[in-house]
């Protein structure tokens, strides 16, 4: 079997898992097979941005989110600092910043702050052109790849699951201030014997999903997704639930390392690997709330800026226009906590805004709504 049928058929699978009816995925099967298809337009717009401003990750040790970000970093050698936050709210030192998304991580790249994993990892892979990226250059078939694997962890309910795996004697989740901050994230409250009812479900998707990589991309004995000489962006957008799990004992049944054993040994590699370019490059600088916020301000904006464009439909609908002061949101988890400023560009891939510290604040479009503030919100 040819590596690119082989890669169809997992895609294959894949889509399977995340589309709803029958003719989505007949139709998401007829577009991959289509081999007289022109050449994929880019995923994301194409921008400027420089490989000179300071880069700082605020995050904390053991959000799973988090380690993307750092894993693309460190394998790539891209330089960055840290400001270490707190795992629950409040946390004053984004706050400094104008902020008031309530997720981990943000990535500040000069004056200009990423929301969302997936979106920080667009714009990493724009930076260093002279280093290799991670990502498929020039090859629409692997890039699709890259793609349905982070959908399939994220909007695919392959990262929920894992968190419905938690081992309920962990001492953070017994603490009731992290219960409360949780509860405002998700927007629900959950008793522990609601939680454990969730488990059995959430095991079998796992297992589901551990069984799909060793019998379809491991199954050849490849040490990574796309056969690649080392680990690739295809490799972080799927190994990091797994590696997270794989990490808290008790999360997984203790058979599994056996009946899973090219998943396993995936996962040791991929661990090997990071902590390779560690020795090379060490640890990251870490710099104090004050510190982060100065060198910040300080800084130039990472992108020129761009326009908002009018033929967007949120663009028409509210009437936005550049300047003008507007909300922007999550709509999945942390929704309560909108972030306010002005607009300064908006297009169908991100929304960019200026808060009041004066930093240029990103968010994707997707999985974020965007309107014009309220009455109640603050002026800058």
């Amino acid at each position: 079997m040819s590596s690119c049928y082989h890669h169809e058929c997992v895609i294959l699978c894949i889509v399977s898992q995340l589309f709803l009816t029958t003719s989505e995925f007949i139709t998401a099967a007829h577009k991959l097979h289509y081999k007289g298809r022109k050449t994929a337009h880019s995923l994301y717009l194409p921008f400027a941005m420089s490989a000179e401003l300071p880069i700082i990750l605020y995050h904390y040790p053991f959000s799973p989110y988090a380690r993307r970000v750092a894993w693309y970093m460190q394998l790539r050698g891209i330089p960055y600092s840290q400001c270490m936050q707190p795992p629950i709210k409040p946390r004053p030192d984004i706050a400094a910043l104008g902020i008031k998304y309530r997720r981990i991580p943000i990535l500040s790249i000069g004056r200009d702050v990423y929301l969302d994993t997936r979106l920080i990892m667009q714009k990493l892979e724009k930076l260093y052109p002279d280093r290799p990226r991670l990502g498929s250059d020039g090859n629409a078939e692997h890039k699709a790849f890259e793609r349905l694997l982070e959908i399939w962890a994220i909007d695919g309910g392959l990262f929920t699951a894992a968190m419905r795996l938690l081992p309920p004697d962990l001492p953070l989740l017994k603490d009731p201030k992290f219960q409360k901050d949780r509860a405002d994230y998700t927007g629900q409250k959950m008793t522990r014997g609601e939680a454990a009812a969730l488990r059995p479900e959430a095991l079998n998707e796992i297992q589901n999903a551990m069984e799909l990589l060793e019998t379809t991309l491991l199954a050849d004995g490849n040490d990574w997704i796309l056969n690649t000489k080392k680990p690739s962006l295809a490799d972080i957008e799927t190994v990091w639930v797994f590696h997270w799990l794989a990490g808290l004992p008790g999360a997984l049944p203790p058979n599994y390392e056996k009946q899973f054993p090219k998943v396993f040994a995936w996962i040791k590699r991929f661990r090997g690997a990071v902590s390779a370019t560690k020795k090379t490059q060490g640890d990251p600088k870490t710099l104090s709330g004050e510190e982060a916020a100065k060198i910040i301000r300080q800084s130039s904006f990472n992108e020129s800026e761009k326009a908002v464009e009018e033929s967007e439909a949120v663009v028409q609908f509210h009437k936005l226009k550049s300047g003008q002061l507007v909300e922007v949101w999550p709509t999945d988890s942390g929704s309560s906590h909108k972030d306010v400023g002005k607009l300064v560009a908006l297009s169908s891939k991100e929304v960019v805004i200026e808060t009041k510290a004066g930093v240029h604040v990103h968010a994707p479009r997707h999985g974020f709504r965007v309107r014009a503030a309220s009455q109640s919100a603050p002026n800058l």
